[in-house]
């Protein structure tokens, strides 16, 4: 098992993605009220897993989604369409980094591949002097 840091929690061993909490924790983290969150739900704004009896479950990376909404609504007067729209945009630029991340690695991998490291070409002190005057 790893070991812990001083200060890390059992949470941050476990993926962003991981469904851990249940609405009224994920509710109370956040500060919203549990409806609010079925409503983000419905409005297509948060995807939390469901356990085999069918309780939501919230990861991570759901908490801190519904964090980003109520800051851009709250403090940057941001309406729920807006938030979404924001929140979409922001995922496909993080898609696009590492699309160009990849295409880079691939691009240097081409080269390397292509133009092999320059040899040493220089010849010993001495050598080249005398070969020109025979």
């Amino acid at each position: 098992m790893a070991r812990r840091r001083r200060g890390q929690s059992e949470d941050d061993e476990l993926p962003e993605d991981e469904p851990l909490y249940v609405i009224s924790v994920a509710a109370r983290m956040v500060g919203m009220h549990e409806q609010t969150l079925r409503y983000y739900e419905r409005m297509g704004i948060i995807r939390p897993a469901r356990s085999k009896g069918r309780i939501r479950l919230y990861s991570r990376r759901d908490i801190d989604r519904l964090r980003q909404v109520q800051r851009l609504i709250d403090e940057l007067g941001v309406n729920l369409a807006g938030a979404e729209a924001i929140l979409k945009l922001r995922e496909h630029i993080v898609s696009l980094e590492r699309q160009i991340e990849e295409l880079r690695r691939e691009l240097q991998a081409y080269r390397d591949r292509l133009l092999p490291a320059p040899a040493e070409t220089s010849i010993p002190r001495g050598e080249h002097e005398g070969r020109g005057r025979q």
